[in-house]
């Protein structure tokens, strides 16, 4: 059986199509013909992604089509030949885009209008949580079900060091790590808050490190920068990385002694299964699907109350008792999107399109 994959953008390091090219490999494995093709492919990905044009493209038994944003391939999956699986990963409301970018709220916009028009167009619709499964329902997809994201995480916990990095991060200051793009639906602004109000009631040693693209929003960027220095903060207390290597993401997941989350828009959050991966403590506000996430592993909390968030913090980087029972629940919670977990769902829902 031909088994093929649609993404709009590959890129090296993107969650969505990282996770394309492992259930590219498992279909191989059971013995299918399956490939990954794109619109936009980086020169990286060239030996394993294909472009969408190729006739092939549109010669699956069974295509996939991960959605995560507008695209022309909305329409054009719509009316492919053989079974049509949509895979949803979230799109982020328009509404926090506004205030910054009127385009990307309109390329928000656009995408849960095509999302929303490829409803009975598709055979089968799945989710990587259960919050985009209900999002889907409501948008009037009637076949619907779960199925976990399969995660490379041994890029990272088997990652070599960087001595160079680790130096720098091992200089006595509390490394508060977040990972993910610099956008309005993150709420960086309230790490800010945050950090005002840790250094204020906890502990004046301590650096804030966003590993992450800043220029996907630049107007919400430079109302970041700008919030530090109207806070009257250390500027070199906050580092904003921009891309890095899969290495240098290890290293800084390494040093991290806690993981900070207090995003208000999360389909999945792959950052949270990472750090809980890599030993780190997380705190996260629990919002969307973050809680689905977790599993009940980690710290969430909910209001967003920011002195009681600062005190968490200090708790999960100085109390020891504390930290390691956080630590060990996280352990636990890590096994759950290991292959093993994951393959025989997958193995299901191809029964089940193809019955």
């Amino acid at each position: 059986m031909i088994v093929n994959q649609w993404v709009p953008s590959a890129h090296h390091g993107d969650a969505v199509g990282d996770y394309a090219l492992r259930v590219r490999d498992v279909l191989r494995d059971w013995g299918h013909d399956s490939d990954v093709f794109a619109m936009d492919v980086d020169a990286a990905l060239g030996m394993d992604v294909r472009s969408w044009e190729e006739p092939e493209a549109r010669a699956g038994d069974v295509t996939i089509f991960h959605f995560a944003t507008a695209s022309p391939m909305s329409a054009a999956f719509g009316t492919m030949p053989g079974t049509r699986v949509l895979q949803y990963h979230n799109v982020t409301p328009a509404r926090f885009f506004a205030p910054f970018d009127a385009g990307l709220a309109r390329v928000a916009a656009r995408g849960r209008a095509e999302l929303a028009a490829l409803a009975d167009r598709v055979d089968w619709a799945v989710a990587v949580s259960d919050y985009n499964r209900q999002e889907l329902e409501s948008l009037g997809f009637r076949r619907t079900s779960v199925l976990p994201i399969f995660l490379n995480l041994d890029r990272l916990t088997q990652a070599p060091r960087v001595p160079s990095l680790d130096w720098m991060l091992q200089d006595g200051l509390a490394n508060i790590l977040f990972v993910g793009r610099i956008a309005p639906n993150k709420r960086i602004e309230d790490h800010i808050r945050l950090a005002e109000h840790y250094m204020r009631y906890v502990d004046a040693f301590y650096r804030f490190i966003f590993v992450g693209r800043y220029d996907v929003v630049p107007g919400y960027y430079e109302s970041i920068r700008s919030m530090v220095a109207t806070y009257q903060m250390q500027p070199d207390r906050f580092w904003f990385t921009g891309p890095v290597s899969d290495r240098e993401l290890a290293a800084y997941y390494r040093n991290a002694h806690v993981y900070v989350s207090l995003s208000e828009h999360e389909g999945f959050c792959v950052p949270l299964v990472e750090a809980m991966a890599m030993d780190v403590p997380v705190l996260a506000y629990a919002d969307t699907a973050v809680p689905e996430t977790l599993g009940g592993a980690g710290v969430s909390f909910r209001p967003k109350d920011l002195e009681w968030a600062a005190e968490l913090v200090g708790g999960l980087i100085y109390d020891e008792p504390f930290r390691q029972g956080v630590l060990a629940g996280q352990r636990k919670r890590v096994r759950d999107f290991g292959r093993d977990r994951v393959e025989p769902e997958l193995r299901q829902l191809l029964e089940t399109v193809t019955s």
